[in-house]
């Protein structure tokens, strides 16, 4: 069963009623299903969980029912040492588990890093549920041709890359705040947050997922090669140029492919918008969010 909420978990920083969907794998998943009416979906990557979509949350659950879940291995959920569990697939598989548990419809994806692809994955599978798309710096294509990718991919799945992350915590302590533009904004107390989601031995799906940015090239094909079934629904893209893992080539790939959007740009912010700039997505997310 879930543990107890941890100690190290500031309840002024993240105000939210821990909630726990057990997955048809033998997990617990951790969300937060915040405020009612319309449904937003927020899909974190990496290193992050969803802690990061608190400041957006607590600006929308007032009108909005906002759901966050963390993956099997990050923040609240539970740990694995399965390599099958830490696949992209199956964390959007579960991801689905949850959402068809909740009966969602019509919602509304917020998804950043990893969580374009195990957002997408469900919305073209299921793209009857899915209203409309936000789009923050991620990607859904195969990238193993890419030098960009493939270098840091190779890097980050070689042995030296895997003591760095599971040793010591390098995604949080170093590649983090290297893809945040506005570094003030993560203060000693929000970065433990972070480092205190990874906790030492627990590094195992955090480790896997930088690997899977080209070894997981035939499921990101699997869900471009469909992406019909997303594309042309109403997307709001908002886009850091300070970040180190996405950048205005991706952003152009967006613009070409998707047939309703608008686009939102940062110069001065990187990877995490949700965390960098979130006063001012919020009232850009809200006018989106009532478009009928």
């Amino acid at each position: 069963m879930p543990g107890a909420r941890p100690e190290w978990l500031s309840d002024e920083l993240y105000p939210f009623e821990s909630r726990f969907c057990s997955t048809s794998d033998g997990h617990d998943l951790h969300y937060v299903d915040e405020g009612s009416g319309p449904v937003i979906v927020f899909v974190h990557g990496n290193p992050a969980w969803s802690f990061e979509f608190r400041h957006l949350i607590a600006g929308l659950r007032s009108d909005y029912r906002c759901i966050a879940a963390d993956h099997v291995g990050f923040g609240l959920s539970s740990r694995s040492k399965r390599r099958t569990d830490h696949h992209p697939g199956a964390h959007a598989e579960r991801l689905t588990e949850l959402l068809e548990h909740l009966d969602i419809r019509n919602a509304t994806l917020f998804l950043t890093d990893w969580g374009g692809p195990i957002g997408l994955e469900f919305a073209r599978k299921q793209p009857e549920r899915v209203g409309k798309l936000v789009i923050t710096n991620t990607w859904c294509w195969p990238v193993s041709r890419d030098p960009h990718y493939l270098f840091f991919s190779t890097m980050m799945r070689s042995p030296l890359g895997q003591l760095l992350i599971k040793r010591f915590n390098a995604f949080v302590n170093r590649v983090m705040p290297m893809a945040i533009g506005n570094k003030a904004v993560i203060t000693p107390e929000v970065m433990d947050h972070y480092r205190n989601a990874q906790p030492a031995g627990s590094r195992d799906a955090c480790a896997a997922l930088p690997g899977h940015i080209i070894g997981a090239t035939g499921w990101l094909r699997s869900i471009w090669a469909e992406r019909a079934a997303f594309a042309g629904k109403p997307t709001l893209i908002f886009w850091g140029f300070k970040d180190i893992a996405f950048r205005r080539k991706e952003l152009e790939r967006w613009q070409a492919e998707l047939s309703d959007f608008t686009l939102h740009e940062f110069e001065d912010c990187g990877h995490f918008l949700a965390e960098e700039a979130p006063e001012r997505i919020l009232p850009k997310l809200r006018t989106f969010l009532a478009r009928t």
